[in-house]
């Protein structure tokens, strides 16, 4: 059912921006959104109006839009908006096996952002070797080498968002130095910042790094701080899953924001937390850090997905230095009695030089196994680890030793770790952008073969429906302005983000009363409602909550991109 309209405070200033505009004539439209409450991205109140779209493009914003169109949308009661960005997407193989991006376009998300660490390139052969028989349930040829071809080629093939990446530090540390603690020498180093600035020429947004994570975490802060320096030459920032979320938090964020002081380059954190309960009360000290560093004149911000629990691997449990040289390397020194005993110890020790989300989350009953390789080991899929260790009649410890090994990957698992209380808070920050650390998969096919994280399917909706509306963490005009401008402003990104004239027609119509998640914990693979109509490049690719299975997605680019009429920012 359609409920009243809303008018917003700015409506006769619109009504006049509007009558300004030079008007399109007659069915010049492609489609013609009449009657939403319009939030136009800029966090100002909502009015009722119309949005035009022609071809690719906006054409108009405001209270009547004159002449027809080839297509009508009724949005009387709907909230109507930019398309979402997913700041931090793991949609780089879930779109490869299903270009709908199912879980994500049926929340109203347009723009997919890649790149924590790992990036889909640049690849040498060794790395190409790699990553082939360490693929998972999704299966595929790696026809690319640089970033920028991974993502012409993903779209060649037909995706429904659009698609944006950072060059992961990670990445570029593999290329040249390969998968073991070292150091790079001052060539090495050179060669580094030179992949990178190659990648800012050719779009990335920037440089993203994971540092908990071996070998991310081998990188000293000179090393991150030079190849940022690149990426901040041609207008790209540094975001990073900082060196600790949880007994080291602070000292984290000295580390970031020095960065990007030294770097010349804006900031963000991925998914702002407090890992574990010890840490729940460091949110004050943590939010200080960053608005000190952005009064003083820094751009630091940070985004978050809208959950209590993380979701990574069973590397997140053990020690970083078993796992120098790579997964096989690690696989096969915990064969080995002596390293094997020493791990364990490591594990059940409390420790700030690494970080322990076995002991972050309280043991291992608050760790969840949600997705295998091996067919033998998919049975234990949805179980604890605990659950497992009982079966099996192991300590923990051991069971998560066993299950790497046997799978011969890292494991895919649920950590119980943050506090409900922060969460909340942390929605309302006015820096706080959104992601959902997760992939797009849909709720049929190979997907079903492993378990996710709710977040793949409710991010965006869980923060619209509960935090919002239910909650009243913030209001929905500046959620949305987080969900979209405030996104696209930092990452530089040109023509997107808001409902202007000119912009690129990313445009969601929802409906806030209704908009909710459905995923659970127990049972992820459930789509979100509320999403009525998605358009990308105005192309209708969800009509009235059903996916049209168009695929109009193409690569967004970032600032230093050389194919700008201006020549991008790489100077």
């Amino acid at each position: 059912m359609k409920k009243a309209a809303a008018t917003g405070i700015g409506f006769a200033a619109l009504l006049l921006a509007s009558a300004a505009q030079p008007q399109p004539a007659g069915s010049d439209y492609s489609v013609l959104i009449r009657g939403g409450t319009i939030y136009d991205g800029s966090g100002g109140q909502p009015f009722v109006g119309d949005v035009a779209i022609k071809d690719d493009k906006i054409v108009y914003v405001g209270p009547s839009a004159p002449g027809s169109a080839a297509k009508v949308v009724d949005a009387t009661g709907e909230a109507v908006s930019p398309g979402f960005i997913n700041m931090l997407s793991w949609a780089v193989e879930s779109l490869i096996e299903d270009g709908r991006a199912l879980s994500d376009i049926d929340q109203g998300v347009t723009l997919e952002v890649f790149g924590e660490g790992d990036s889909m390139g640049p690849l040498t052969p060794e790395m190409k070797a790699n990553a082939l028989k360490r693929q998972g349930d999704i299966k595929y040829p790696i026809r690319w080498t640089t970033l920028a071809q991974y993502l012409d080629w993903i779209t060649k093939r037909g995706i429904s968002p659009n698609v944006a990446s950072f060059i992961g530090a990670t990445t570029v540390r593999v290329h040249e130095l390969g998968e073991k603690d070292v150091d790079p020498t001052p060539a090495q180093l050179e060669r580094m910042r030179a992949l990178v600035r190659q990648a800012m020429k050719d779009g990335a947004l920037g440089v993203g790094s994971s540092l908990i994570y071996a070998p991310a975490t081998y990188a000293e802060t000179p090393e991150l701080t030079a190849i940022t320096t690149e990426a901040g030459k041609c207008g790209g920032m540094y975001i990073s899953h900082m060196r600790s979320e949880a007994n080291k938090l602070i000292e984290a964020i000295d580390e970031l924001i020095q960065i990007s002081r030294d770097s010349g380059a804006p900031a963000e954190i991925y998914h702002f937390k407090q890992a574990g309960k010890p840490n729940w009360n460091k949110l004050d000290a943590a939010i200080a850090r960053v608005e000190a560093a952005r009064a003083s004149g820094q751009r630091i911000t940070a985004d978050m997905y809208t959950y209590t629990a993380g979701a990574t691997g069973l590397d997140a449990a053990m020690p970083t230095w078993v796992q120098s040289g790579g997964l096989e390397a690690w696989i096969k020194r915990m064969k080995d009695p002596k390293v094997r005993a020493r791990v364990i110890e490591e594990m059940r020790t409390p420790t700030n030089e690494w970080e322990n989300l076995l002991i972050l989350s309280g043991g291992a009953e608050n760790v969840l196994l949600v997705s295998f390789k091996n067919p033998k080991l998919k049975p234990l899929t949805g179980k604890t680890l605990a659950e497992v260790a009982k079966m099996r009649g192991k300590s923990p410890e051991e069971t998560a030793i066993e299950l790497v090994s046997e799978d011969n990957s890292r494991v895919g698992t649920i950590y119980f770790l943050m506090s409900e209380d922060n969460v909340k808070r942390e929605v309302g920050l006015p820096w706080m952008s959104f992601g959902s650390d997760a992939e797009a998969p849909a709720p049929e096919g190979v997907f079903l073969k492993s378990s996710t994280h709710p977040r793949a399917y409710g991010n965006v909706a869980h923060l619209l429906g509960h935090y919002v509306r239910d909650e009243k963490a913030a209001t929905l005009q500046d959620a949305i302005h987080r969900l979209s401008w405030l996104p696209a402003t930092n990452l530089g990104i040109r023509g997107r983000g808001a409902l202007r004239r000119g912009y690129y027609a990313d445009v969601v119509v929802f409906d806030p009363a209704t908009i909710k998640e459905n995923a659970t914990y127990a049972k992820p693979h459930q789509l979100a409602t509320g999403v009525n109509d998605v358009f990308v490049n105005g192309v209708q690719v969800l009509k009235d909550g059903t996916h049209t299975g168009a695929k109009p997605g193409r690569v967004v680019h970032g600032p230093g991109w050389t194919g700008w009429p201006d020549g991008g920012a790489c100077h």
